[in-house]
């Protein structure tokens, strides 16, 4: 029996290789290659097979297993207490990414001082919580402090970009929660490489997630994201952690949504919406007023109310239109917060089928107050906003519009249904227009009055376009 075989893995995409290349064969990235030894890997006459190795911990019953190690406890940030399920469990890694000026930082220092106010009102079971940051002074993020009002003295921060430091200040302390800004800058002696490199940010992590699991410490790292907005780093850092969270937003506006991307112990499909303030970032409990235009007269040419799904939470959201010029040679189409590709094909079916001419002028789409709108539900109220700013006919007031168009002009169902039209009811809206065959509750018909469709053209004659 020879002893344990080695291999070389690529830290990057897990692809193996018989000896260290500098440049994985699968994934093609340079100096990733690693060597992992096969632990428990034996050949016994030419053969691989796997010696049998004592268990770290023994097999129990599932109904034996405890539960109270495993229950989320609240930061005291309601929106975030959403997208993680209730809260952090202890032991639990959080990877929040972002674009750089999104309010990472802010979000998280706010979560920092609540926990630390919850501690200190604990009593005798408190504890500090500890904020470790590798891209900012201690000066500049207790300035931040200062503006947002989370000085707190049970929360420490420290200003330090290498591991064994971090890990000193965890066993002097002994913190209930860390937050680490930003993994990427923490560098560990222990492996060569750059902090930043890829080397270094997988040691990084799964250092951090062990002290997570042995001490029973809730992590909060921060990531960053490369330009198309995926986490900077190697793949498997997703893999690593329990939760992935998505910081996103448009930073000409103040309107920021939390995406859970990732999540081990609750829904995967949540999404909590905050607002950007100078005093710090503020959870909005109801964010569909941030997503539509104030009119105090009667509605304006060119807009259509339309509801949109974000995870499981119902958003009503505005879509606005303007049609201008005629006889232009190469007429421009602008979209924001809109997919272009949808608008353009929407466009395309308005020109053929419903006699809509928009050959020679510009038409310009857009949502209001910074939302961006990627479901096929949209597209109703897409065309009936462009249709109603041609024709300068507003659509009737307290109405909302939802459905996917298909290329022949027909109106085709979408989820929730039931669900958009309660959230349009309970705030205020009188009428709706949906797809046919939608299998609308009686609730649902009692509250708000339903015209169901199957083509646009008919919608359109129904709201007199």
């Amino acid at each position: 029996m020879s002893r344990a075989s080695a291999t070389h893995r690529c830290a990057d995409c897990g692809h193996q290789v018989a000896r260290w290349v500098g440049r994985c064969p699968k994934c093609q990235s340079w100096g990733t290659i690693e060597e992992a030894p096969s632990a428990g890997v034996v050949k016994v006459g030419g053969r691989r097979v796997v010696a049998a190795g004592a268990p770290a911990t023994p097999a129990r019953p599932i109904a034996a297993v405890e539960l109270d190690s495993a229950r989320a406890r609240p930061t005291g940030v309601a929106e975030l207490d959403r997208v993680l399920g209730g809260g952090l469990v202890p032991g639990a890694v959080v990877l929040l990414a972002g674009e750089p000026g999104a309010g990472k930082s802010t979000l998280l220092l706010e979560v920092a001082a609540r926990a630390a106010a919850a501690s200190a009102r604990n009593g005798t079971d408190s504890a500090p919580v500890l904020y470790a940051t590798g891209e900012e002074s201690a000066g500049q993020v207790r300035l931040r402090a200062e503006r947002t009002g989370a000085v707190h003295d049970q929360l420490y921060l420290a200003a330090e970009s290498e591991l064994g430091a971090i890990v000193g200040h965890l066993d002097a302390l002994r913190p209930k929660l860390l937050v680490v800004d930003s993994v990427q800058t923490v560098s560990s002696a222990e492996v060569d490489g750059s902090p930043g490199g890829v080397t270094q940010v997988r040691a990084v992590t799964v250092a951090l997630t062990a002290l997570a699991k042995s001490r029973g410490l809730p992590v909060i790292l921060v990531g960053h994201v490369t330009k198309d907005g995926s986490v900077a780093g190697p793949r498997v850092l997703e893999h690593l952690v329990d939760v992935v969270l998505q910081f996103e937003g448009d930073r000409h506006s103040t309107l920021r949504l939390l995406r859970g991307i990732k999540n081990r112990f609750g829904p995967a499909d949540e999404v909590g919406c905050f607002e950007l303030r100078d005093d710090g970032i503020v959870g909005v409990a109801d964010p569909s007023g941030l997503f539509r235009a104030s009119h105090d007269g009667p509605p304006a040419a060119g807009t259509a109310i339309t509801v949109t799904v974000e995870g499981k939470r119902p958003l009503l959201t505005e879509v606005q239109a303007l049609v201008a010029g005629k006889d232009i040679p190469s007429p421009r189409r602008a979209v924001s917060g809109l997919d272009s590709s949808r608008v353009a094909m929407v466009l395309a079916v308005l020109e053929r089928l419903a006699n809509v001419k928009l050959y020679d002028a510009e038409v310009y789409t857009a949502t209001v107050g910074g939302m961006k709108i990627t479901e096929p539900a949209a597209d109703l109220a897409i065309a009936l906003a462009v249709a109603s700013a041609k024709r300068e006919k507003p659509l009737p007031g307290g109405l909302v519009v939802v459905g996917e168009i298909g290329l022949t002009g027909e109106v085709r169902r979408t989820t929730g249904v039931v669900r958009r039209l309660a959230e349009a009811a309970r705030l205020g809206f009188t009428r709706a227009v949906v797809p046919a065959g939608s299998e609308l509750d009686a609730a649902t018909k009692a509250a708000i009055q339903v015209l169901e469709v199957d083509r646009l053209q008919p919608a359109m004659r129904a709201l007199g376009m």
